[in-house]
């Protein structure tokens, strides 16, 4: 079975997470979970993280981007990844 773009997104962060050691995981959404959390969630050197992961036009919804803006408030690293940046997370998060 193919997978989706978003699918291929997820699978590329998820490799990069793991190429830099960060501890992460994909929490279940539906009936027991909290709606609107990111796709990913983890830590990266003591820093909490969430990462929306989109791909093609997709934009996040607005329980979504609350979810971020929460993550942010909070000191996390609240990151939003597509096609053009899915390369790019080891730096995003040593970043910030």
């Amino acid at each position: 079975m193919a997978q989706t773009p978003e699918g291929k997104v997820k699978t590329v962060v998820r490799n990069k997470l793991r190429q830099i050691g960060a501890y992460y995981f994909m929490p279940a959404t539906g009936g027991y979970g909290k709606s609107g959390v990111p796709d990913i969630v983890g830590c990266y050197e003591g820093r909490f993280f969430g990462i929306e992961c989109k791909a093609g036009k997709g934009k996040v919804t607005a329980l979504q981007q609350k979810n971020l803006d929460e993550i942010d408030a909070s000191k996390g690293i609240a990151l939003v990844v597509n096609e053009s940046n899915m390369h790019d997370v080891s730096d995003l998060l040593m970043e910030n």
